[in-house]
């Protein structure tokens, strides 16, 4: 029996095989940001032991750090604190450690892969559930607690049992205004927040083959939302493309050698998985989510359900509607919104940034809205100027803001007030997820466009005439 591309990376990483137990599995690549890593590089520090490889190790700072005036000190201390203490930890332990102020800065999703950290047939963890994202590579990669991030500090290698294997195929021509985000989207809401708990997934079909690197990122970004322990894509020119020549990859000879070994990582034709599933690309309209999960997601131009047409519990669904104040049966579309955000490890890609300018070019934000419009990076901000996009915002009414996590979490200063509808291009609209008290819908760029411009629920596709194909 052949082997799937999960079962190559992980077969080949493990240390040890522990009978009836998990398995010892050597860890390529280890990031660590400033809200799980204090308690980790603590536990080290009193167990007398070094971080095992220091260079296997990147630190970045992005959940606390505010996204306006960051040349100045941070005002809150509780986020100040794990700031400073990522920072040191960094210096006593000969960590590379890109915070506030240092050119390579971002979401440690969006560095990583900037950078060359993120490569084929790696294995990577970090202690935050969205670094599936890095599954886009064909890399192993999911989120662990902070007992793990000390356990690998200290050794480079985690005790984890290996999960089952589902296979999701999507063919077919996506409609216009369909984004990847919309896809991912699509599939949770098929599959619920838990209908891939304890599998890992490998996303194929020509769906995915054409998408390209940032909107693969996207997808297994969101793998983590319907309970998966990660996801991944098989690599292919478009992965090599896009990684070649970044700092951190194989150069000259070393190249060539890797190259090898990434071109083999593919699933056999007679590999076998747990759990299958197939669907037609060319069903997928643009979504959004009308409840306080990811799973709670709809086709915009849809009503939503009824607790009768849900499969979870009526009671758990109608509370929910009730956070947010809306009913069975509403139409999504021309809901008044309070906030718009682009950003966050799903969607705070330059690709991102240009859908949304593409969009909002020619139109005014509506003058209710507040926008929050946060680049994943300096490269992304970067490049969002250098492409003259930041131009057309600016025109369109919007302000570009400095490079953080910003409003996916309510951890730092961009937050949603309570009672506001927010259309978010970020991973969680859980209760409170934004802000105490706050509603998000999550949506891709294009739907946040359309919302920003017209100041409630739009479907994209009304405003994509004679914008792109």
């Amino acid at each position: 029996m052949g082997k799937t591309l999960f079962d190559k990376v992980w077969d080949s990483h493990v240390v040890r095989k522990i009978e009836g137990g998990p398995d010892v599995f050597f860890i390529d690549r280890h990031m660590v940001h400033e809200v799980t890593s204090p308690v980790a590089f603590l536990g080290i520090k009193n167990r007398g032991v070094e971080v095992l490889y220091p260079k296997k190790t990147f630190a970045t700072a992005d959940h606390n750090t505010p996204t306006i005036n960051q040349h100045l000190p941070v005002q809150d201390p509780l986020s100040a604190g794990q700031l400073k203490a990522l920072e040191e930890n960094a210096k006593e332990y000969g960590i590379s450690h890109w915070g506030l102020g240092h050119e390579k800065n971002g979401i440690v999703h969006v560095v990583g892969p900037e950078y060359g950290i993120t490569l084929p047939g790696a294995t990577i963890v970090c202690g935050d559930s969205h670094t599936s994202t890095h599954g886009a590579f064909g890399a192993i990669a999911f989120g662990i607690g902070t007992s793990e991030v000390e356990m690998v500090l200290a050794t480079q290698c985690i005790m984890q049992p290996k999960p089952k294997k589902m296979k999701i195929n999507i063919n077919g021509q996506l409609q216009k205004g369909v984004t990847p985000k919309d896809v991912a989207l699509f599939i949770i809401s098929q599959l619920t927040t838990s209908g891939a708990t304890g599998y890992f997934v490998e996303y194929a079909g020509d769906v995915f083959e054409n998408m390209t690197m940032e909107g693969r990122m996207t997808v297994c970004n969101l793998s983590i939302e319907m309970g998966a322990r990660g996801g991944m894509i098989a690599p292919d020119q478009t992965t090599f493309d896009y990684i070649e020549g970044r700092e951190f990859t194989p150069k000259g000879a070393d190249w060539d050698k890797a190259m090898e070994y990434w071109k083999t990582l593919k699933t056999d034709d007679d590999a076998v998985f747990d759990k299958e599933f197939n669907y037609d690309g060319s069903q997928i309209e643009p979504m959004i989510t009308y409840g306080t999960n990811p799973g709670m997601g709809m086709g915009i131009s849809g009503s939503i359900p009824t607790a009768e047409q849900q499969d979870g519990n009526p009671a758990t669904f109608k509370k929910s509607l009730t956070y947010m104040d809306f009913n069975e049966g509403d139409s999504m579309i021309g809901k008044k919104i309070d906030y718009v955000f682009i950003g966050s490890c799903t969607n705070g890609r330059i690709e991102d940034f240009r859908a949304f300018a593409s969009l909002v070019k020619g139109h005014k934000k509506a003058d209710h809205v507040t926008a929050w419009l946060v680049p994943g990076s300096h490269k992304v901000e970067a490049a969002i100027k250098e492409e003259g996009l930041l131009d057309i915002l600016n025109e369109a009414g919007f302000e570009l803001r400095e490079p953080g996590c910003s409003a996916c979490l309510a951890m730092n200063d961009d937050k949603v007030p309570a009672g506001k509808l927010a259309v978010s291009t970020s991973n969680r609209n859980f209760e409170g997820r934004q802000g105490p008290g706050s509603r998000t819908l999550l949506a891709s760029p294009l739907v946040a466009a359309a919302s920003a411009v017209t100041g409630v629920v739009t479907d994209p596709r009304e405003l994509l005439e004679g914008v792109m194909a």
